[in-house]
């Protein structure tokens, strides 16, 4: 057995196991392997052992491995997305966790609809409130919630937020618990189901679970050091 596949099927284990110990089903919480620097060649390891779902940053190097690996992957865009991108993100990725202002949302939405494509998306909140995140504010994320609950040609699933590096164990849970507050509010005021909740990543996903992360996205815990 390779190490990534020996790593991935333990982090699989502690996401069941971290499901289980608050109560939930361990098919409750899906695992993204987050494969952005790491090459083709560990994405094909995990994909021969049955992996499907992967996470990438960057829109080029994720045409880049899409061009070389097999068709059927469920590509996940989780980093920042600019504009002039967007098209190629549309045609590849099923997921986009990372729309974050009105212009990028209706943008997607109108190249979306272009390619006969109807991606989901995860609208970014920068629950932190740090200078150094993205993501829209709590207090803007209604009003644009609004317009993507009204899309026609994307999927409008969810909320995606990230820690703090390095933060205490209270302050994952305030992040991570407003990220679920925050859903929770939309549901009952837009009437709607936002099942994914996108958050948690190697050194906090126990904690985002306990929280109510639906998805986790893991990266140097399954593949190691980035350089």
């Amino acid at each position: 057995m390779s190490t990534v596949l020996e790593q991935y099927r333990d982090i699989a284990a502690r996401v069941a196991a971290a499901a289980q110990a608050c109560g939930r089903a361990p098919g409750d919480v899906e695992l993204l392997s987050v494969s952005k620097t790491f090459p083709a060649s560990a994405i094909r390891e995990l994909y021969e052992a049955g992996v499907r779902r992967f996470g990438e940053n960057r829109v080029a190097e994720l045409a880049e491995k899409a061009a070389v690996l097999p068709s059927d992957i469920e590509w996940h865009l989780i980093g920042q997305l600019q504009s002039n991108k967007v098209r190629k993100a549309v045609q590849l990725a099923s997921v986009i966790h990372s729309v974050d202002s009105l212009p990028l949302l209706e943008r997607i939405d109108r190249i979306a609809g272009e390619e006969n494509r109807h991606p989901v998306v995860l609208l970014e909140v920068n629950v932190s409130g740090e200078a150094s995140k993205s993501g829209c504010t709590p207090e803007a994320l209604c009003s644009l919630a609004e317009t993507a609950v009204k899309c026609r040609n994307l999927e409008f699933r969810g909320l995606m937020t990230m820690a703090p590096a390095g933060a205490q164990e209270a302050e994952l849970e305030r992040v991570f618990r407003g990220l679920t507050g925050l859903r929770d509010g939309l549901e009952e005021r837009l009437h709607c189901s936002l099942p994914l909740l996108s958050m948690g990543m190697s050194g906090d996903f126990e904690t985002a679970i306990r929280c109510g992360s639906t998805l986790v996205r893991i990266g140097s815990a399954i593949f190691g050091r980035r350089n």
